[in-house]
C-alpha cells in the first residue's frame, strides 16, 4: 500500500509539473494565426508592417528604404513560421517580401543596420532553402558594413549621419551594433573574409571595454576620438538619462555577447555576458519577467513597460543556457527565458484577437515619444525567434 501511496503522489506531481511546463506549440500556433491576419493587410502593398499604436488595430505599414532599419524583421518573421508550419503559402510570402529588401543591397552603407535588415531576413531565408542567391547577398551585405569599421577606434561606425550633423560626433557607436556583428562572423565562415571576425571580435571587445559601467550597465551610444581612438563618453539617445539602464539597450548587449562567445570559445565573452544577464536580472520587477522601458525610469510603477527587450533577452537566454559552463547558471537561465516566455504569451501581452501582431506593450523611443506603449515587428521577431528556439532546444533535451 506504501509503495501504491509513493506511485500516486509521484504521478501526481509529475502531472503537476506537466501542467507547469509551457506550452511552445500553442504559442507558435498563435503566430501562425497572426501571421495570416497581417498578411491580409501587408500583401499587395509592397511595405512592411512597422507598428500599432495603442488605440489602432492595424499595422502601419512602411515603405522599404535604406532608412528604414527594421525592414528585415516582418521577413524574419515569415521565415520562422514556415520553418514551424512547412506552410507553402507562408514560404512564398517569405520569399516575397525578403525580395523587397534586394534595393537594399546594391548600396554603400547608410548605417550599422545591415546586419538587422539583411541577416534576419536573407540570413534566415538562406539558413531554411539554402538558396544560393542569398548566400551572396549576405556576403556583399557583411563586406559592405565592414567598411564602417574604424581600426583606430576599434568598433563599427554606427550614424555617419549623426557624425555629419554634429549631433553624435566626432565619432559613435550604439549599443544595437552589436547585433549586426552575427553577420560579419558567419559571413568570415561561409566565404567571405576572414578579416570580418577580426572586425567583429575587436568591436566586441572595444565595446566590452568602454561601453559598461562597472555593474555591467550599458550606455547607449559611446563616443571616440575618430583620429586617436580615445574614448570621450557614455551617453544615450533612446533611454532616460546618460546613466540610466535603458532596457532594451541591456537586452541587445546579452544576445551580442552571447553569439559572440558562440563564435570565438573565448570565455572572457561568456564571463561578460554572464555580468551583463545577472544586471538585468536582479533589475526585473519582483515576480515579473517584462521589465518596463528603462530600470531607472522616474515614474516606476506607472513607467511603461518593453516587451521588445524581454523577447531579446529571452531568445538570448535559451542560447546562453545551452553555451553555459555552469550548471547552476545553465538552469537559472533556462527557467528565466521560461518564464519570460511565459508572461509575454499571456493575455496580458498578446494581442489576441484585437490586433493582428504578436505582442503588445513594446516602448521604441520614449524619449521622442514614439511607439510608446505599441506593438512593434521587432518584438514580434525575436519572440518567434525564442519561440523556436525553445521547441528545438526541448526536442533534444
Amino acid at each position: 500500500m506504501l509503495g501504491i501511496g509513493l506511485l500516486v503522489t509521484i504521478t501526481s506531481c509529475t502531472q503537476k509539473e506537466e501542467k507547469k511546463a509551457f506550452d511552445v506549440d500553442k504559442a507558435l500556433s498563435y503566430c501562425d494565426k497572426q501571421v495570416h491576419r497581417t498578411l491580409k493587410e501587408t500583401d499587395g502593398t509592397g511595405k512592411m508592417p512597422r507598428n500599432i499604436m495603442d488605440s489602432v488595430t492595424q499595422w502601419k505599414l512602411v515603405p522599404v528604404e535604406i532608412s528604414e532599419w527594421t525592414a528585415g524583421f516582418w521577413p524574419g518573421t515569415l521565415w520562422y513560421d514556415y520553418e514551424n508550419t512547412k506552410d507553402s503559402s507562408i514560404l512564398k510570402s517569405a520569399i516575397e517580401y525578403t525580395d523587397l529588401l534586394y534595393p537594399l543591397t546594391k548600396l554603400s552603407a547608410y548605417d550599422h543596420d545591415l546586419g538587422f535588415q539583411i541577416f534576419c531576413s536573407y540570413g534566415n531565408g538562406y539558413r531554411l532553402t539554402g538558396n544560393e542567391a542569398y548566400k551572396q547577398i549576405i556576403l556583399n551585405a557583411a563586406d559592405t558594413l565592414a567598411t564602417l569599421f574604424n581600426p583606430t577606434v576599434g568598433t563599427i561606425l554606427s550614424w555617419p549621419r549623426e557624425v555629419d550633423n554634429g549631433r553624435f560626433a566626432p565619432y559613435n557607436t550604439i549599443m544595437d551594433n552589436m547585433i549586426n556583428l552575427e553577420m560579419l562572423y558567419w559571413a568570415a565562415k561561409n566565404g567571405g573574409s576572414k578579416e570580418l571576425y577580426d572586425i567583429a571580435t575587436k568591436h566586441a571587445e572595444t565595446t566590452m571595454k568602454y561601453h559598461f559601467r562597472e555593474d555591467g550597465g550599458s550606455y547607449h551610444v559611446a563616443l571616440y576620438n575618430d583620429a586617436t581612438g580615445e574614448f570621450i563618453k557614455g551617453v544615450t539617445h533612446q533611454g532616460y538619462a546618460d546613466s540610466s539602464l535603458w532596457a532594451r539597450g541591456q537586452a541587445w548587449a546579452i544576445y551580442g555577447y552571447t553569439f559572440v562567445y558562440r563564435e570565438t570559445q573565448d570565455k572572457k565573452f561568456l564571463r561578460f555576458a554572464e555580468k551583463v544577464t545577472d544586471l538585468y536580472l536582479s533589475r526585473l520587477p519582483k515576480d515579473e519577467y517584462v521589465p518596463f522601458w528603462d530600470f531607472d525610469a522616474p515614474n516606476i510603477p506607472n513607467a511603461p513597460k518593453d516587451a521588445s527587450a524581454a523577447a531579446i533577452v529571452a531568445s538570448a537566454l535559451l542560447e546562453l543556457w545551452q553555451l553555459e559552463d555552469n550548471a547552476e547558471k545553465a538552469k537559472e537561465y533556462k527557467a528565466a527565458a521560461e518564464k519570460m516566455l511565459t508572461e509575454l504569451s499571456s493575455d496580458k501581452y498578446q494581442s489576441g484577437d484585437a490586433k493582428p501582431s504578436f505582442l503588445l506593450h513594446s516602448t521604441g523611443h520614449w524619449p521622442n515619444k514614439s511607439e510608446v506603449d505599441a506593438s512593434i515587428n521587432y518584438a514580434d521577431y525575436y519572440y518567434i525567434e525564442a519561440l523556436t528556439r525553445y521547441k528545438k532546444q526541448e526536442a533534444k533535451n
